[in-house]
């Protein structure tokens, strides 16, 4: 077909927006929304053709997801999903393939979106707890969820949609739910194996492990073991107490005895006080961990609840009135409506217990107070800083129980399809915030809105490549390439629909693929069904763009990643997947029947 200027032209966009994203720095949204500013410029796309992606379901029910991985993170779940899945290891390839196994199983059931969505948190908090990069960690999960997409007929919504092209243009019958696993499993077994022993030298460090510097400031903290807790019982390298990054236990009270030197193998019991020493980090997050409270005597009681808290530090100044008295003496909870929650002096390791430190001039104070505090005090003479750590709140540990519900509820009423993955998602996040797992402002300021926007643009940009015919422009001239030869069509159709699978969706470039295929079998005389298994697999590449895939989109961010370090572990896995599918499928679909 002939192509109009209108096809030109966003081709010329669409190389601009990959070298922008290739070769320079921009923010990859700005560089996306600036090349769906030139589509309507220039008249290619009205302004409702191009804003059509932020109305897009898939794009409505990431943001919607947010709010319900926000219930997930705020009842202290999301942890604790971490530390099932990546129990204690502290291999990085034994971690990935605990990560990679369970997520490539649930995608081979499940849509792709919400488990990516889930896991995503729960690798940022074991990574910033191992101190590992997260990069080594988000795409192979994108990668994971895409592979488990290739072992079943529901794997991905666009191995169902060629399905339905089959039953309704040709003769063919339908194909076995588990009939993909033929090439799907081999080839998820293969990358996996592939994506652990490569991915480390192909994905480059973008956030490096932060290395805590000689003179950071440390905290000395107290810590109790709650009656009801979990950790009861456990060792305290079984706790995950042992190795803590940036953090360590410095002795246990227990009633009148204190164990100095704490062995990995002592085991807790309730009412033990836990002395820990380390960085601000590391304590925020041990005050997070489930049966782990601030000593409970009137010294730290406050009555406002600890979700409704926030975490604050303090440095007291000169002219602080409780300058030569203990915490306990000066009464410190009473007169500023705060709980001392740990303590540094730059220099010097304290070694009394909280209620028992003679504050100084310059002291640092973690505190656990209610939002009101900073406004109080932000303009105090008793302080010279008064700042609240970011993103920290105390986890709903109770509403844990409420909160996974939640989320198999919503997984089980996508999977049976008796409501479709927004309309769950929407119903989903209803609960986390009407349950109390989250709160409204939790799960609006949980949305991520760069991802959304690059989503967004995304489809428009690859909707232009639809309306003004260049894809279809490109599947005919590429498939003429394939000749009288079946097996170098077949080739051919993998190749051209992995192609279009990195600029356009993926249900699309199976669309478009799916009758110039139908076509090439027929004046071939060969059976269509390689073609179709072929087709499927090739709309499942979507390995070498960010922009090919949405879990792809959903790293992005969070890995800190470039275009170009998709292409190095993507294009490999493109080729192993196009390889393994010209191996397999001929044998398993014959092209001669």
């Amino acid at each position: 077909m002939e192509l109009a200027w209108q096809g030109w032209f966003t081709i010329g966009v669409l190389l601009l927006t990959l070298g922008g994203l290739a070769f320079t720095r921009y923010a990859p949204d700005l560089i996306l929304v600036g090349a769906l500013t030139l589509l309507i410029v220039s008249g290619v796309l009205t302004p409702s053709e191009a804003l059509a992606g932020l109305a897009n379901p898939g794009l409505a029910t990431v943001g919607v997801l947010f709010a319900v991985v926000a219930g997930l993170i705020d009842t202290g779940s999301v942890q604790q999903l971490g530390r099932i899945v990546f129990g204690r290891t502290a291999s990085l390839h034994v971690a990935k393939v605990r990560m990679m196994a369970p997520v490539i199983a649930m995608s081979a059931f499940l849509n792709n979106t919400p488990v990516v969505a889930m896991m995503v948190p729960a690798i940022e908090d074991w990574c910033r707890r191992q101190r590992i990069s997260v990069s080594k960690f988000m795409l192979p999960l994108s990668y994971a969820a895409i592979f488990g997409g290739t072992c079943t007929l529901v794997g991905t919504s666009t191995n169902l949609i060629v399905h339905g092209l089959v039953l309704e243009r040709t003769d063919l019958g339908p194909i076995g739910f588990f009939e993909l696993a033929w090439v799907g499993l081999p080839f998820s077994l293969v990358a996996t194996a592939f994506v652990v022993v490569a991915g480390p030298r192909l994905i480059p460090e973008r956030k490096p492990p932060l290395d805590t510097p000689s003179d950071a400031r440390e905290y000395v903290a107290e810590l109790a073991i709650q009656p009801q807790s979990p950790l009861i019982g456990q060792t305290i390298e079984q706790a995950g107490l042992r190795n803590l990054p940036g953090a360590f236990v410095a002795e246990i009270e227990r009633g009148d005895t204190v164990l100095p030197a704490v062995a990995p193998t002592e085991k807790l019991q309730a009412g033990d006080v836990l002395v820990f020493v380390g960085m601000v980090d590391s304590v925020a997050d041990l005050v997070k961990l489930k049966g782990l409270a601030p000593v409970a005597h009137q010294l730290f009681k406050l009555d406002q609840p600890r979700p409704e808290r926030r975490l604050i530090e303090a440095v007291i100044s000169v002219n602080c009135p409780l300058v030569g008295q203990t915490i306990r003496e000066g009464r410190f909870r009473a007169r500023y409506g705060a709980v001392v929650i740990a303590a540094a002096r730059a220099g010097e390791r304290i070694r009394r217990k909280i209620g028992d430190i003679v504050l100084r001039p310059g002291d640092t104070l973690m505190l656990e107070a209610p939002p009101s505090f900073l406004e109080q005090q932000r303009n105090s003479r008793d302080f010279l800083l008064v700042s609240e750590l970011q993103g920290w709140t105390a986890p709903r540990h109770e509403r844990s129980r409420y909160a996974v519900s939640i989320l198999a509820a919503m997984v089980l009423l996508t999977a049976t399809s008796l409501l479709s993955m927004l309309e769950a998602a929407l119903l989903a996040a209803g609960l986390m915030i009407a349950t109390r797992c989250t709160t409204g402002s939790s799960a609006r300021s949980s949305v991520d809105w760069s991802v959304l926007t690059i989503i967004g643009a995304s489809l428009g940009l690859g909707a232009a490549m639809e309306s003004t015919g260049a894809a279809q422009a490109i599947a005919d001239s590429w498939l003429s390439v394939g000749g009288r030869d079946p097996m170098l069509a077949l080739a051919v159709v993998f190749v051209l629909t992995s192609l279009f699978t990195c600029f356009i969706t993926n249900n699309a470039a199976a669309v478009l693929v799916f009758p110039v295929a139908q076509a090439t079998a027929a004046s071939l005389g060969v059976s269509l069904w390689p073609f179709v298994v072929t087709i499927m697999m090739g709309a499942s590449a979507s390995f070498a763009t960010p922009i090919g895939y949405q879990t792809n989109l959903m790293v992005y961010g969070p890995g800190g990643y470039r275009f170009g370090d998709y292409l190095r572990l993507g294009v490999p896995l493109i080729l192993l997947l196009g390889a393994m599918t010209l191996l397999i499928v001929p044998r398993v679909w014959p092209l001669v029947p």
